[in-house]
């Protein structure tokens, strides 16, 4: 007999830590921190969120103060201006922040950090007992530690519909013989002009997606985009169809907001990511019910706001807790570990039950365990010299047990049409199956149950 904890939906959203306003002038002593640990940034870049009512004055004070020119415009609105500048002059970026901490018109400073994700190929998917990670107890093949997404299809659960799913992350091969039904098309640019901006939101055709890491609308840009297709076919192949492997959901609506390339992405870029998806729902009434997001890096408050802000518009954000096996109640895994009610955290599991030996945990800060080890989903592949094509691979990571979940959460809206983001949290943790090598390290102390939500 399963034991469970049951969770209101409000309790589930405040099982984080308790949350304290988003725009609260940064985390300063983090970022100086990391810094000093050595962190990956981007060279002499930063991050300045203005004051509301900040004028040019103000803005031109800034720039002389920190011997900084503007490189872009990340936001303006009545919370004020947050801008991308770069230092002249060899200015050291922990001096600047220090002392942009301490002027009136600045809300924070930090740095451009530089994401990444954590996942290792191994090595040629159903039916041959391979995907264990979609597996149950009652399913053939079994497996009792698997998310039981087979036992959910065997009730008819698989199809998520018209719920959409945005893929934070690399690119995703949308073309994949596994994953091309399932290729989001944004509806406000399917069938527009080309050329034309149809949806208002500054990118021209930005049909499945865009990407922030090379400004222009090719979401897919060969086999360095593994990784995102390795986690869209996870939330989303197509099952059923003879073909490959099978997603949690066999039908759902995947759109790519990229912004890691070959080496990682910038804070700024995925600060723009989450805030295009966010304004796909809330102006073009796009049903996405959920981000994964399979990297981690340094605290930003400008990443946690738009966390926030994605969070406002009823968006979950999923989140792994990362590969160092570190305890994040110590160490702090981002973006895992903002305490926004939206955010969902995600440990690895493996095959027999077993907390990842690579995987972070936190019995404060890590929601529940997933599927993470040896899990075979779509890949591009290259055929020859100049051909790409679809193929299949066995990655590991904590990036793989958090597409998992966010499968989950949208096979669950998709039942429940009306759900709202604490909602799906709330299914999804009252649901987790009581894992004895998450007790202790995980809030819940228990492993994605894809049957039970």
């Amino acid at each position: 007999m399963r034991t469970k904890k049951t969770l209101t939906a409000t309790a589930a959203a405040a099982l984080c830590l308790a949350t304290t306003p988003s725009i609260a002038g940064g985390r300063p002593d983090l970022v100086l921190a990391a810094l000093e640990s050595g962190r990956a940034h981007v060279p002499d870049e930063l991050l300045v969120q203005y004051k509301a009512g900040a004028s040019r004055a103000d803005f031109r004070a800034v720039r002389a103060k920190s011997r900084a020119t503007d490189l872009e415009t990340l936001r303006a609105d009545r919370i004020g201006r947050l801008m991308r500048m770069k230092l002249r002059g060899g200015e050291s970026i922990a001096n600047a922040i220090r002392r942009l901490e301490r002027d009136p018109a600045v809300e924070f400073a930090e740095t451009n950090w530089i994401y990444t994700h954590d996942a290792a190929s191994n090595d040629p998917h159903y039916a041959d007992g391979s995907l264990w990670g979609m597996q149950g107890a009652a399913t053939s093949p079994a497996n009792i530690y698997g998310s039981g997404a087979a036992d959910a299809w065997a009730e008819d659960k698989q199809d998520c519909g018209d719920v959409w799913v945005g893929i934070i992350d690399e690119g995703y091969m949308y073309a994949h013989a596994d994953l091309a039904a399932n290729a989001g098309r944004n509806p406000a640019e399917d069938g527009g002009v080309a050329g034309v901006d149809d949806d208002g939101n500054g990118r021209i055709d930005d049909t499945y997606g865009w990407d922030f890491a090379g400004n222009n609308k090719t979401v897919f840009d060969g086999v360095m985009d593994d990784h995102g297709t390795h986690v869209a076919g996870a939330i989303g192949a197509v099952g059923g169809n003879g073909t490959g492997v099978a997603g949690v959901c066999w039908s759902v609506k995947l759109i790519s907001a990229k912004f890691l390339g070959a080496f990682g992405g910038a804070t700024a870029n995925a600060v723009k990511a989450i805030d295009y998806l966010t304004d796909l729902k809330t102006r073009h009434s796009l049903n996405l019910v959920a981000t994964n997001n399979s990297w981690g890096g340094g605290y930003s408050q400008a990443l946690r706001n738009a966390i926030a802000r994605a969070g406002n518009a009823d968006i979950l954000f999923i989140a792994a807790a990362g590969d160092p096996a570190a305890d994040c109640d110590v160490s702090r895994c981002y973006p895992a570990d903002y305490p926004e009610p939206n955010v969902i955290s995600v440990a690895s599991i493996t095959s027999i039950g077993g907390l990842s030996s690579f995987s972070n945990f936190g019995a404060a800060t890590v929601h529940l365990g997933a599927p993470g080890s040896a899990i075979w989903s779509t890949v591009p592949k290259r055929q020859g010299l100049f051909q790409i094509v679809s193929g299949y691979a066995n990655y590991s990571g904590a990036s793989m047990a958090t597409p998992h979940v966010t499968g989950a959460a949208a096979l669950y809206k998709a039942r429940n049409p009306n759900a709202s983001a604490a909602d799906v949290t709330a299914a999804i943790l009252n649901s987790a199956v009581p894992t004895p090598s998450l007790a202790g390290v995980t809030i819940t102390g228990g492993r994605l149950g894809v049957s039970g939500i």
